[in-house]
């Protein structure tokens, strides 16, 4: 589609408040432009399908957020901060509700027929996070900053230091909750008058109003739909998204009062949905369980409608459009160079390997678009655009240079960092998207360039943190294979298996390698000695076959086709074991840790929502209640260090019987 065609598939679809079917669509973008109709159902079909802007009713039949979610009322649950201060913080409360487009101090609240007034909040950044997390964790500093161009600026005069105060626009809820006696354990029902404006009509629920049965087959209604959606769409491009299939796959019950806010049913209610780490991102997924990493860039974010380089560079694993190419192109003249080989190298990386034809393509279009960007590019007019488009082309070649090199060099995908093709296809995409953003004449305003700025530097560092432990993770790969083979022939061969082993509900994790003779019940004491606990609690260990045996070993288990065991310990911590790969060895070797994240939480602090408040409060709490935090953490306690030396020669004492 031209971009006039997409602009009006999208206006079709914020106007839209019925089911219609693929003919509505073609026929209003025909209004708009008459271009390429041969080929326009197909696109369009393309965009649906691969982008989710529609839910899919079968038959080549949709129906619109807009046209699904405005006749459903959903909760909003105000906090006791909002009570004591008067007011109500938009926030992520109206997803998916509300048209993604907006941002949600532009939201309209209405109470009894009249518009709800406006005032500001003043606080720490730490204070307001968490009403916007539903959006993702990683993103609740730049809603807050979007707010106003105060915060804004605040934000960007040190990308790598939070401002110590901000200020947010908030509903004014002083005359409403005095009306209408609010108490702690009350809420709103809040239904969506326009989804496009984001108009919502308050009303007020009792907090006993609602019969405990009726609330808890909504969060039945709610897991199911979350589940389903995971099933269909994996993590999707964003919580957003996730959260608007869950109210698709969740059926009726879920678009019916009464119900649950979304917030306490994700961060209180669900014992079935848990936030992930998704490379450097979050989403919901099953409670328990790891978002699988990919073995390649994610081609998720390329066009549907892709052009014939698009569909080039897509099969040689470089998922751009030709924005991105023409960024490239503009770079090359910034640096004043004009010259198509080198635009194709930092495009095609040394280790990516296009045939003559595929290079011949690209050649021909770099070419065109060379001579015709030549004959009026402006240096002048490029000077303040011209460094920031260089920074995130010279990014992006680096991380397609990584990519291309890991999936060339035969290593066993397991050996590597945990999610390492998503972090690296996150950053590609964000960093293609500075670029297309960059791919113009028309100067931006510098508060614009150093937002793409700041964000790059971050990308930066992101880059050279993956990098850094995908090199240690390839030196620890090789000296494995070394001493494997420096063991010498005549020794009997042993299996050994690559384990990674997870604590649900935070983000700490080991990798060992252990012999497939080892037993559950030695294998107890690994993960005790790996995480550093105490071994002072009952254990159990399951699979999808049953509860084994103590004595039962890895090997036994593999065998019986289960490549995945659930450890319970005590009544607080599960930790999931996936068996990643299998290895012959010459000769017995120890058992050892070859990669891990995280300090591991006190096995005494209560499970793994406790500790995450914990490291909530060591982060952003006062100072009694740091005091506190440390005091159950322990005074060493470094919630990001994990030492695989020291890990290492806990499991050699364990070993050596030394513990």
């Amino acid at each position: 589609m031209t971009p006039s065609q997409e602009e009006a598939l999208y206006d079709f679809l914020d106007n839209s408040v019925k089911p219609f079917n693929l003919d509505d669509v073609v026929s209003c973008i025909r209004k708009v432009e008459p271009k390429r109709m041969s080929r326009l159902g197909l696109e369009v079909e393309a965009f649906f399908n691969q982008r989710n802007l529609a839910f899919p009713e079968g038959n080549r039949r949709w129906v619109s957020r807009r046209g699904f979610f405005e006749p459903f009322s959903f909760i909003i649950s105000p906090t006791r901060l909002e009570l004591v201060n008067g007011i109500l913080i938009p926030g992520h409360r109206c997803v998916p509700f509300a048209n993604s487009n907006l941002l949600p101090h532009e939201y309209t609240f209405f109470w009894q027929g009249s518009p709800v007034p406006f005032t500001t909040t003043e606080g720490s950044p730490e204070e307001f996070y968490p009403y916007y997390s539903i959006f993702g964790e990683e993103y609740a500093p730049q809603y807050v900053a979007r707010d106003n161009s105060e915060n804004e600026e605040a934000y960007n005069d040190d990308p790598f230091e939070e401002p110590s105060e901000v200020s947010i626009r908030t509903i004014d809820m002083r005359n409403i909750y005095r009306e209408a006696s609010f108490v702690p354990g009350d809420c709103f029902s809040v239904r969506t008058l326009d989804w496009k404006q984001g108009y919502f009509l308050l009303e007020k629920v009792g907090k006993d109003e609602w019969s405990s049965e009726d609330l808890d087959a909504w969060v039945e209604a709610a897991e199911s739909g979350f589940e389903k959606s995971f099933a269909n769409l994996g993590p999707a491009s964003c919580t957003e998204e996730q959260v608007a299939y869950a109210y698709w796959y969740g059926g009726q019950r879920m678009r019916e009062l009464p119900a649950h806010s979304l917030e306490d049913l994700l961060y209180k209610k669900t014992v079935r949905i848990e936030i992930c780490a998704y490379g450097i991102e979050t989403r919901f997924w099953y409670a328990g369980r790891e978002i699988p990493d990919s073995k390649e860039l994610d081609a998720g974010n390329t066009r549907p409608d892709k052009t014939l380089v698009e569909e080039m560079l897509a099969r040689i694993k470089i998922p751009v459009s030709e924005y991105v190419v023409q960024s490239f192109i503009r770079d090359s003249l910034f640096r004043g160079e004009r010259n198509e080989a080198l635009i194709i190298d930092r495009l095609i990386p040394a280790p990516v390997e296009p045939d003559m034809r595929e290079k011949n393509i690209l050649i021909e279009y770099v070419r065109s678009v060379l001579t015709e960007f030549g004959g009026f590019y402006s240096p002048f007019r490029d000077k303040a655009i011209g460094p920031v488009r260089q920074r995130a082309g010279e990014l992006h070649t680096a991380v397609i240079e990584l990519s291309a090199r890991l999936n060339k060099g035969g290593i066993d995908a397991s050996w590597l960092p945990r999610h390492t093709f998503i972090v690296l296809s996150q950053i590609q995409s964000h960093t293609a998207s500075v670029m297309e953003d960059l791919d113009f004449d028309e100067g931006l305003s510098e508060a614009e360039l150093e937002a793409l700025d700041n964000s790059l530097d971050s990308m930066i560092e992101t880059y050279e943190d993956i990098k850094e432990l995908i090199e240690d993770a390839l030196d620890s790969y090789r000296r494995n294979k070394l001493a494997v083979v420096k063991s010498g022939s005549g020794q009997e061969l042993i299996i050994e298996q690559l384990l990674q082993i997870s604590i649900g509900g935070v983000d700490v994790w080991r990798r060992v390698i252990v012999p497939e003779s080892l037993t559950l019940g030695e294998l107890h004491l690994v993960i005790q000695t790996v995480f550093g606990w105490r071994n002072s609690d009952a254990f159990s260990f399951k699979f999808k076959g049953g509860e084994p045996g103590k004595l039962t070993s890895l090997g036994q288990l593999e065998a019986g086709n289960s490549d995945e065991l659930l450890y319970e310990y005590g009544s607080k911590w599960s930790v999931r074991i996936m068996i990643l790969s299998r290895y012959e060895a010459s000769g017995a070797k120890p058992v050892r840790c070859v990669a891990g994240a995280g300090a591991a939480p006190p096995e005494f602090i209560g499970g793994p929502l406790k500790f995450r408040k914990v490291l909530s409060v060591l982060e952003s709490g006062n100072d009694a209640e740091k005091h506190a935090a440390i005091k159950e953490l322990g005074q060493d306690f470094i919630p990001w260090e994990f030492n695989l030396e020291a890990c290492n020669r806990s499991l050699t004492a364990y070993i050596n019987g030394g513990k």
